[in-house]
């Protein structure tokens, strides 16, 4: 019977509610923040939440020079949004990979609390959960500080969390909506790598920053109206190229991910069906993205086989944006 530790922090992180995991461009509408039900959990009184069934991990031996800068033995790495689907999928790979330890940052308490112990008791090493509001910058701040004094140190951090809004025309686009939107993608984003930045800096070291884009920042999705959702991700890339030069000089490196259509959980929705027929008629390779499509490129650019990249956006969408 694994047992887990919760206790409330004693900074103020995690009284409110954290934007909501990320969701692909093709959903339709934007979750709602406190739309995901929490059974018996009081959402407010789960701030951090640590399994304990940990076990030292085996070391990775055996692999030659060039396979072992792919791994990510000592590193500890945080993730936004990682309480369910892509960035849940890329948290698992950190630790297949040899993570020290992972942190995630999410609105989910029961998703997220539930993903720890899993991983945990697979991986055998430290995984906790802190609910937290990306849009709060004292509340990130405060989980960034809490999640160093609890690993130790911070090396990674991937930020997958994100909502988007879809099917809107723009001339109808309701201003509280879009500004919410773009206060998640974008200046969420930005608060928590400006708190992970200033961890690594005060610690006198660097790591590596991974942000989540999407083609849609390069491109105009069809047939869907995302006009807002298009521009959060857009600023997204050009956001990480700025970083990536302010920070290089402190060892610092930020790059990005853009993904595709992805064959996610939130879009196994009958009324995407039509949709989702028209984005594999226009991707060169007939298929949506497989959840863990992301994950052998997460590992890369948060591993030291990445350690001359930075300010880079990688697109990895079956080659729609080649057409």
């Amino acid at each position: 019977m694994r047992s887990v530790l919760m206790r409330s922090l004693t900074r103020p992180v995690g009284v409110r509610s954290f934007a909501s995991s990320a969701i692909r461009a093709s959903a339709i509408k934007s979750t709602p923040i406190n739309a995901s039900p929490v059974g018996q959990v009081d959402a407010n009184a789960v701030n951090k939440f640590t399994a304990k069934n940990i076990t030292k991990p085996a070391a990775i031996t055996g692999l030659s020079p060039t396979l072992k800068k792919f791994t990510l033995e000592g590193k500890v790495a945080v993730i936004t949004g990682g309480a369910r689907g892509l960035g849940h999928s890329m948290t698992e790979a950190f630790c297949e990979s040899g993570a020290k330890g992972v942190a995630i940052l999410d609105v989910l308490p029961e998703q997220g609390m539930e993903t720890v112990k899993v991983l945990t008791e697979k991986y055998g090493i430290p995984a906790t959960f802190y609910k937290v509001d990306v849009r709060n910058d004292e509340m990130v701040r405060a989980a960034v500080d809490e999640v160093a004094r609890d690993h130790g140190h911070i090396d990674v951090l991937l930020c997958a969390a994100g909502i988007a809004d879809s099917n809107i025309p723009a001339e109808k686009y309701d201003m509280t909506m879009f500004r919410r939107l773009i206060d998640i993608n974008l200046s969420g984003t930005f608060v928590t790598a400006q708190a992970v930045a200033n961890n690594m800096i005060s610690k006198g070291h660097g790591g590596s920053l991974i942000f989540v884009a999407s083609m849609s920042g390069h491109i105009v999705n069809f047939p869907q109206q995302q006009c807002c959702y298009n521009a959060s991700k857009a600023g997204v890339s050009q956001l990480m190229k700025s970083l990536a030069a302010e920070w290089a000089d402190k060892g610092i490196r930020v790059n990005a991910i853009s993904p595709g259509y992805m064959d996610t959980e939130l879009n196994r929705v009958p009324a995407l069906e039509a949709q989702k027929k028209i984005w594999i008629e226009r991707t060169p390779l007939k298929k949506l993205g497989a959840v863990d499509d992301l994950n052998g490129l997460a590992v890369y650019l948060a591993s030291d086989a990445s350690s001359f990249m930075t300010g880079s956006d990688v697109i990895i969408d079956g080659g729609y944006c080649t057409w």
